[in-house]
């Protein structure tokens, strides 16, 4: 014996998350800030692992001497 599930009227949009009426999902058109508010949702996990990357990289044999080298840089830019 099945029981029917009721189908919802309303679906996420899978651009901007945002609640789209089924009967009207072709003409549905992202807002573009909600658009960009759902890409960052989405991409936080990665947004959040910036700083720790960041400071593993500059305290690196390869980041110190950028550092060194943006710094001269710096001072050599100064002089002129």
């Amino acid at each position: 014996m099945a029981i029917p599930f009721p189908q919802p009227t309303h679906l996420p949009c899978p651009q901007c998350g945002a609640a789209v009426a089924q009967a009207t999902e072709a003409d549905h058109v992202c807002d573009p800030d909600r658009l960009i508010d759902f890409q960052m949702l989405q991409l936080r996990d990665e947004l959040n692992a910036v700083d720790d990357e960041l400071a593993s990289y500059l305290d690196s044999p390869r980041g110190r001497f950028e550092l060194w080298c943006a710094q001269r840089d710096r001072e050599d830019a100064g002089q002129k």
